[in-house]
């Protein structure tokens, strides 16, 4: 991720198996769909989705949807392994722009990362390359409303 400490200096409260875990059990669609979290440190989350068929649209793209799905599902484990397995922190906003033309033949990975973490939001961003690809094909960015009672 360009500029980008992984991790920081503190203990992520949340591993990759265990979000790995939660997002399957949570979102059986995510297991379906052969999500993969690479890893995580604090406040950040490496997932990637391998190529399928089924993300491709009319043109011969990655369909907008499969890219939303990744930059929340990557930003919501950002999001965790900073405050722990905490399922009602949900997200109220998510903007994606779409860059550049995503490679179909090849894996769909997102980098992210949080930017401001505070006691009731949290907000971060990602970005999705294609894998094997330097230049992001979506950038993201994206707020989580954190219950009070966590």
């Amino acid at each position: 991720m360009p500029g980008h400490n992984f991790g920081h200096d503190k203990p992520t409260t949340l591993s990759a198996e265990d979000f790995t875990r939660l997002l399957h059990q949570g979102l059986p669609v995510a297991a379906e769909s052969g999500a993969v979290v690479e890893r995580m440190g604090y406040g950040a989350c490496v997932m990637r989705f391998p190529a399928n068929e089924k993300f491709v649209r009319p043109g011969g793209t990655v369909s907008g949807p499969t890219m939303f799905a990744l930059a929340d599902a990557s930003l919501w484990g950002a999001v965790l392994s900073a405050i722990g397995e905490v399922e009602l922190s949900v997200t109220t906003n998510l903007n994606l722009n779409f860059l550049r033309k995503p490679g179909v033949a090849a894996d769909l990975v997102c980098e992210a990362r949080l930017i401001k973490l505070g006691r009731r939001l949290a907000y971060g961003e990602c970005f999705l390359f294609t894998d094997g690809e330097e230049d992001p094909v979506a950038h993201a960015t994206g707020t989580y409303s954190i219950p009070p009672d966590r």
